[in-house]
């Protein structure tokens, strides 16, 4: 199992490094780490696209004829690294790649990523606040990758590094529902 997700993170990483080498060269970061934060949110809220990106039985022309309609108004080169991963029937770890990507992104830049889940979407002014107090904290400069799990009932959950601050509401619940059969 241990190898199994090594050979993942390695797999990701090194299709995230060639694919930050291309779009430094292009000088589009920004652009490819916007297409892929939308493409990473898509994924998330259509299940048929989930299964998509992990389903074995889809011919590898299904797939790339069906990511590359997915991806009509992203910038080429993003166009083309997504279709070059289904093409060689690598999109199980499209979701590892682009983490791994904006992380290399973030950590050539200086910053540190924090990875902000709510119940919600966070308003801008939110997301300034977070981001400020996470700052404060970090004392670095931080990127923030936002997700949303309405699982979470309300709060929220705050990854950086390998710390992590959980003040989700399904979180105390889950305390207070074992401290009550405690007493039981």
């Amino acid at each position: 199992m241990a190898s199994e997700t090594t050979g993942l993170t390695g797999l990701a990483e090194r299709y995230a490094a060639a694919l930050y080498e291309l779009a430094e060269a292009e000088k589009s970061l920004d652009a490819v780490a916007d297409d892929l934060r939308r493409l990473r949110d898509l994924i998330g809220e259509s299940t048929d696209l989930a299964r998509l990106i992990r389903s074995p039985v889809l011919s590898r022309a299904d797939q790339v004829k069906a990511i590359t309609a997915v991806l009509a108004k992203a910038n080429e080169l993003t166009r083309c690294f997504v279709g070059t991963v289904a093409q060689n029937r690598r999109l199980f770890a499209l979701g590892a790649m682009i983490k791994a990507y904006l992380a290399e992104l973030a950590g050539r830049r200086g910053e540190i990523a924090a990875e902000v889940t709510s119940a919600r979407k966070l308003s801008d002014a939110q997301v300034s606040a977070v981001t400020d107090n996470l700052r404060k904290v970090v004392g670095a400069k931080i990127s923030v990758d936002l997700k949303v799990d309405p699982a979470l009932i309300g709060g929220l959950v705050v990854r950086v590094g390998s710390r992590m601050v959980d003040s989700s509401i399904r979180t105390k619940l889950q305390r207070l529902q074992l401290a009550m059969k405690g007493v039981a």
